[in-house]
C-alpha cells in the first residue's frame, strides 16, 4: 500500500453515543459530567443463579426508531446499537450522504463479542425444537461484521468496510484504522466505532466465574470505582459509539462543524497472558508513546488522559504504571479520569465511547470525573479528577484501551486549529 508522503489532517465532525447513562450523545455527556451511574439490577437476564446481580444496561432503547421491525427481528441487539449510533453521528455531522462520493466513504466498526444474544437464542431453539428451527438468519445475526455491513447498507457507503475484533481495544482499533484510510488518501469520510450487547447468560456468567466482575450487589450504583483502593472488579455494560471522521479539506469544503483533530494512534501487545495485563505496564506505555510520536507531539504536551480505568485491581494499577513510564515526571501534571465509573465497562464499545468523551472534553474545555472515588490507593497515585467535573485549558489528550489478549491501543486528539 502506497502511503502519502504528507498524511492528510483528519478531523472529527460527528458523534453518536448510546450508553447506559444516555440514549444520545448530549445526555450521555451530561451524565458523565454529573458522575451519574448507569448501574442497576439486571432486567435483561434472570440473574438469580449468578453471583453478580447488576450491570449497566441501555435503558428504553427501541430499535424500530432506527430500522423497520422486520429488519430489527433479523438483526442482533449489538447491531441495533451500531446502526443507531452511526445514524446519530451522521445526523450530528450534518453529513448528506447523497452529496458525497460514497465510494470514498467507509465504515470500520467492531465488537468484542458480537451477536452472543442471538447465539444463545438459536441454541435454545435447537435444544427445544430441533435443528430445523434454527433461523436461516443465524449467521448474519451473530457475525461481528454485521455491524459495519448494516451501517453501510443503510447509508450506501461503498468505501473500506470491515470489523476489527480485539476485545476491549476494539473501538480504539477501529478509530485508528479509519484514521489511516483517510491519511493515506483511500477515503475522505469514515464512520468508526464499536458496539456491544453482551449482557447475556453466557456473557455475564463467563465474566462472573472468571472473577472479573464487581460483586457489590448491595450497592450497584457505586460498584464501578476506578483507581479507588476498594475496587473489586468491573461492572459489565452495553452500548455503542460512532465517530464521523473526515479529511480536513472535505470537512471544510462542506462547512462542517469540527469538534477536534484526530492526530494519531499507537497499538501494541503485551504478549504476556490472555486475560491479565503485564504488571510492568510496558505494552501500554509503548502504545501511548507510539500515539504521541505518531501525532508529532512530546509527552509534556499531553493535558488529559481518558483512561481505560476498568475498576479491577490489576488494570488500574498497571495502567498507572504505564502512564508513568510513558510520560515520566509529566505524569504527575496530567489529569487522568475514567468514565467507566458512570458507564461501566462497555467492552468492544468502550474505546469509541471514551474517544467521544475525550473529544467533548477538548471541545468544551471540561474534564469528566472519575465517579465514586473515595479511598486513595497508594499504588494509584495520579490526578484522577475525583467525583467532580473540572474546567480545564486543554490542547491535547489521549484515550487508552487495553483488552484481553494483551491488546493495547491509544488514540490521540487535539483542539482543532485551522
Amino acid at each position: 500500500m502506497k502511503r502519502n508522503s504528507s498524511p492528510r489532517r483528519v478531523v472529527v465532525t460527528g458523534l453518536g453515543l448510546l450508553t447506559p447513562i444516555g440514549n444520545d450523545t448530549a445526555s450521555s455527556w451530561q451524565a458523565a459530567l454529573d458522575g451519574k451511574s448507569g448501574a442497576a439490577e439486571f432486567t435483561l437476564i434472570d440473574h438469580q443463579s449468578f453471583p453478580v446481580h447488576f450491570g449497566c444496561e441501555v435503558k428504553g432503547f427501541d430499535a424500530s426508531k432506527w430500522m423497520d421491525r422486520k429488519d430489527a427481528r433479523h438483526t442482533d441487539r449489538f447491531a441495533h446499537f451500531a446502526v443507531a449510533s452511526a445514524a446519530m453521528a451522521v445526523e450530528d455531522a450534518k453529513l448528506d450522504v447523497s452529496a458525497i462520493d460514497r465510494t470514498r466513504a467507509g465504515v470500520i466498526y467492531g465488537s468484542g463479542i458480537g451477536g452472543i444474544l442471538s447465539m444463545e437464542e438459536q441454541y435454545r431453539r435447537y435444544n427445544e425444537k430441533g435443528a430445523g428451527r434454527i433461523s436461516p438468519f443465524m449467521i448474519p445475526l451473530l457475525m461481528v461484521n454485521a455491524a459495519p455491513g448494516q451501517i453501510a447498507i443503510r447509508l450506501g457507503l461503498q468505501g473500506p468496510n470491515y470489523a476489527p475484533v480485539s476485545a476491549c481495544a476494539t473501538g480504539s482499533h477501529s478509530l485508528g484504522l479509519a484514521l489511516r484510510h483517510i491519511q493515506w488518501g483511500e477515503a475522505d469520510v469514515m464512520i468508526a466505532g464499536g458496539s456491544e450487547a453482551g449482557i447475556s447468560l453466557l456473557g455475564v456468567g463467563g465474566f462472573a466465574n472468571m472473577g472479573a466482575l464487581s460483586t457489590r450487589n448491595d450497592d450497584p450504583e457505586t460498584a464501578s470505582r476506578p483507581f479507588d483502593k476498594e475496587r473489586d472488579g468491573f461492572v459489565i455494560g452495553e452500548g455503542a459509539g460512532a465517530i464521523v471522521l473526515e479529511s480536513e479539506e472535505h470537512a471544510r469544503a462542506r462547512g462542517a462543524r469540527i469538534y477536534a483533530e484526530f492526530l494519531g494512534y499507537g497499538m501494541t501487545d503485551d504478549a504476556n497472558h490472555i486475560t491479565a495485563p503485564d504488571p510492568g505496564g510496558e505494552g501500554g506505555a509503548r502504545g501511548m508513546t507510539l500515539a504521541i510520536e505518531d501525532s508529532g507531539l512530546r509527552p509534556e504536551q499531553i493535558d488529559y488522559i481518558n483512561a481505560h480505568g476498568t475498576s479491577t485491581p490489576y488494570n488500574d494499577k498497571t495502567e498507572t504504571v504505564a502512564i508513568k513510564r510513558a510520560l515520566g515526571e509529566h505524569a504527575r501534571k496530567v489529569a487522568v479520569s475514567s468514565t467507566k465509573g458512570c458507564t461501566g465497562h462497555l467492552l468492544g464499545a468502550a474505546g469509541a465511547v471514551e474517544f467521544g468523551y475525550l473529544v467533548l472534553a477538548l471541545h468544551h474545555g471540561i474534564l469528566p470525573p472519575t465517579a465514586h472515588y473515595r479511598t486513595p490507593d497508594p499504588e494509584c497515585d495520579l490526578d484522577y479528577v475525583p467525583n467532580t467535573a473540572r474546567p480545564a485549558k486543554l490542547r491535547y489528550g489521549l484515550s487508552n484501551s487495553l483488552g484481553f489478549g494483551g491488546h493495547n491501543c491509544t488514540v490521540c486528539a487535539g483542539v482543532y486549529a485551522p
